[in-house]
């Protein structure tokens, strides 16, 4: 759930606007973040970037339905001398200046989502009331969360009250020409064929609404440019990495199959 990744070499991030200078400037004024966007787009990649970036720790938790308060801000656990606290992994990052990155925060329960509220406004702290301690944030603590909003529903969706305590960027994904440049950037694919791959996503994700919940995202092209740099045909590679991940629907299929071999003839 939890993985705490220190500054070391630059994770690749291609640009698509000003995002990385609006983003230093959100770390500058310590504002809690919301990248919003659909799945695979390189929300998160964006979020490792600028945490080498900015030289600061990231500790990222993959958000989950069977997700409590306590799995975020910590618990009592038994041991040999009888019990000890030990922080989650929010606490840790509140304590030691780290960014903690809640990836797909819609995922959680919404009671567990709370806890954030008094790290994301002026008091900037951490109640931690089975410890009787309240833990105030390291200045270099930021909160980034992230979330599909194609994926919201009643059941599945932030509050109000919580939205409004970020700033908010909102990610698609790339045009054509940087797409195709980040596949063969990402992968050593030749940009011909790179070209390729994301007109067979264009494709797909003109679907969106039509049979497909979701469109192809870049790192299933990502996928696709490896396994072909690994030997396997184009059209085989991308209908295993492209086309089977996204759609049982047997009609859906063959129309992307078909769009497959026309585009890679």
């Amino acid at each position: 759930m939890t993985a705490l990744n220190a500054p070391g070499i630059a994770p690749f991030y291609q640009a698509q606007g000003n995002e990385v200078a609006l983003y230093e400037a959100a770390y500058a004024a310590r504002l809690p973040v919301m990248v919003k966007g659909p799945t695979g787009c390189g929300k998160s990649r964006f979020i490792e970037f600028m945490a080498w970036k900015l030289g600061r720790p990231l500790i990222t938790v993959a958000c989950n339905e069977d997700m409590t308060a306590s799995d975020l801000v910590g618990r009592y656990l038994l041991d040999a001398g009888g019990t000890r606290w030990q922080d989650g992994p929010l606490t840790v990052a509140a304590r030691t200046g780290a960014i903690c990155y809640l990836d797909e925060i819609v995922e959680a329960r919404q009671d567990t989502t709370v806890v954030i509220h008094p790290l994301t406004d002026h008091r900037r702290q951490m109640p931690l009331d089975k410890k009787g301690e309240t833990v105030q944030a390291h200045p270099d603590f930021q909160l980034v969360i992230s979330y599909n909003p194609g994926y919201q529903s009643l059941m599945k969706d932030l509050k109000p009250s919580t939205k409004q305590r970020f700033a908010a960027f909102e990610f698609d994904y790339p045009a054509a020409e940087l797409e195709a440049q980040i596949v063969s950037q990402e992968t050593g694919l030749d940009a011909a064929r790179a070209a390729q791959l994301v007109q067979i996503a264009a494709a797909a994700r003109s679907l969106k609404g039509h049979g497909l919940t979701e469109g192809i995202s870049t790192r299933l092209l990502v996928y696709a440019a490896q396994l072909i740099r690994h030997g396997v045909a184009p059209a085989e590679a991308c209908r295993m990495a492209m086309v089977r991940p996204i759609t049982d629907d047997a009609d859906i299929r063959d129309t992307l199959d078909h769009t497959i071999d026309a585009v890679l003839a």
